[in-house]
């Protein structure tokens, strides 16, 4: 069963946190625990020096131990679990815990066995004595012997302190979980809001409605480059939505124009009005070679685009190739009074030299098409290292910013006009990008309206 992004986030956000709480945990504890240990021992250690400086001090001066303070001392011991037996000089007991009082002291041990067996099941109930000499005056007067169990045990206070402390580390936990829920519910939330918004722009978008638009930032860097995306894709889809409607305008122009024309030829004929004269058949054939003509160039089209296309590539020298198609328009500029002029440089490469004198054919024919009386086409190439780059620059009627873009798609005309003297079925262009893009190179144009074009051919000198 698919969980959505929401969930997913959410249920990783609290395992995470459980890992983390229960990895501090057990780490905070074992850490405490070890250091209360050793905090119970030092504190052994104290309580035993404490004793032992009290039962110094009730040596007197005549030589004699206060037993009856002793007693007090050893008395209130025992129910700290410390068993106390004091020895004069010569080893004679003087006062001893469990002499004193046998039952109190099993009752004392039997409850911190049984304590810290509860505590810690794993205990070792080892007992022990600590045995501390008793100094008067630099002199050893006696010892005292301090019997615990060990090598640590907890008293009443010692065992409050540690569920203490694991009911906080409980309750820690607990509420860092909670926060966790929380926050991964908000955080998931933050998330998944946007994310379903552009599923829903994409759904919208895939049924044909490209005008929707994120409108809405995110603070997530990757989630608004997804909406900028996403918002890129709608609106090239709808370009290109509006360039399949006017490509089909277009071609069924294109076709109409001579079909019509033809129609109407061949009814007039079949119905007796026109004879079918040398002249009327001209005209019907023309219309038929004009039809042939564009099918032509959406095969070559194809052929171009085609991930197959062959490069027969030569060594030649491109400036003199250049130079004779400039040569062959001459006539055709100096008719429409538009100056033609080549700037002539010897450049050898390797590339197809009929495709690429297509391209330079094609550029030209432009220029001069959209090039007014006393207008100027100059025609440039350079070179470097590794690119030739040919540059058709005329001083034409220009094509605008919102054109500019799609000049190289099929049958797109900056102009919508039909007519026989500015152009054919608008796919030179097209043919032209697809001849430089299949020899590893690239062609741009940079506009101005009313200042004129100028077309950039940069292809690789050998691929």
């Amino acid at each position: 069963m698919k969980k959505n992004l929401r969930n997913r986030l959410s249920l990783s956000y609290i395992f995470i946190t459980m890992i983390c709480v229960a990895l501090i945990s057990i780490l905070s504890h074992f850490f405490l625990v070890n250091q209360f240990k050793n905090y119970v021992i030092q504190e052994r250690e104290r309580d035993n020096k404490i004793i032992v400086a009290a039962i110094s001090r009730e040596y007197s001066d005549s030589k004699t131990f206060n037993v009856e303070a002793i007693q007090s001392i050893g008395a209130g011991a025992i129910e700290n679990g410390l068993f106390i037996t004091v020895k004069d000089a010569s080893n004679k007991v003087i006062w001893d815990a469990e002499t004193y009082n046998n039952i109190k002291c099993e009752e004392v041990k039997n409850r911190l066995i049984s304590t810290m067996e509860k505590i810690f099941p794993t205990w070792e109930s080892e007992y022990s004595k600590d045995e501390y000499p008793i100094i008067n005056n630099s002199n050893k007067v006696g010892t005292i012997s301090i019997g615990h169990y060990g090598p640590f045990y907890y008293d009443e206070n010692d065992i409050m302190y540690s569920k203490t402390l694991n009911k906080i580390l409980i309750g820690v936990g607990a509420a860092s979980l909670l926060c966790a829920l929380i926050l991964g519910l908000i955080m998931a939330e933050g998330l998944s809001r946007p994310i379903l918004k552009v599923i829903n722009i994409a759904e919208m978008i895939s049924k044909g409605d490209y005008s929707q638009k994120i409108e809405k930032k995110s603070n997530v860097e990757e989630i608004d480059k997804l909406t900028a995306t996403i918002n890129s894709l709608g609106y090239s889809l709808n370009e290109q939505e509006k360039l399949r409607q006017r490509l089909t305008k277009d071609v069924s122009h294109e076709l109409r124009t001579p079909l019509s024309t033809l129609q109407s030829h061949m009814e007039a004929l079949i119905d007796g009005i026109w004879e079918p004269t040398p002249e009327r058949l001209v005209s019907c054939h023309e219309e038929i070679l004009r039809l042939k003509r564009l099918v032509g160039d959406l095969e070559k089209l194809a052929q171009y685009e085609s991930e197959n296309l062959v490069l027969n590539k030569t060594k030649f020298n491109i400036g003199e190739v250049v130079k004779n198609i400039v040569l062959n328009f001459e006539k055709e500029f100096l008719n429409k009074g538009v100056s033609l002029i080549f700037h002539e440089k010897d450049i050898v490469a390797y590339l197809d030299k009929d495709k690429i004198s297509q391209v330079v054919v094609n550029l030209i024919s432009n220029a001069l098409k959209y090039t007014q009386k006393d207008g100027k086409v100059d025609v440039n190439i350079y070179e470097d290292n590794n690119y030739i780059e040919i540059s058709i620059k005329d001083t034409g009627i220009g094509i605008s910013q919102d054109d500019l873009p799609y000049v190289f798609e099929r049958f797109y005309r900056a102009d919508e006009s039909r007519n026989k003297l500015t152009g054919g079925a608008g796919i030179g262009l097209t043919i032209s990008k697809s001849i430089v893009e299949a020899h590893g190179g690239n062609v741009t144009v940079d506009s101005i309206i009313g200042k004129g074009t100028n077309f950039i051919v940069e292809i690789p000198k050998k691929v």
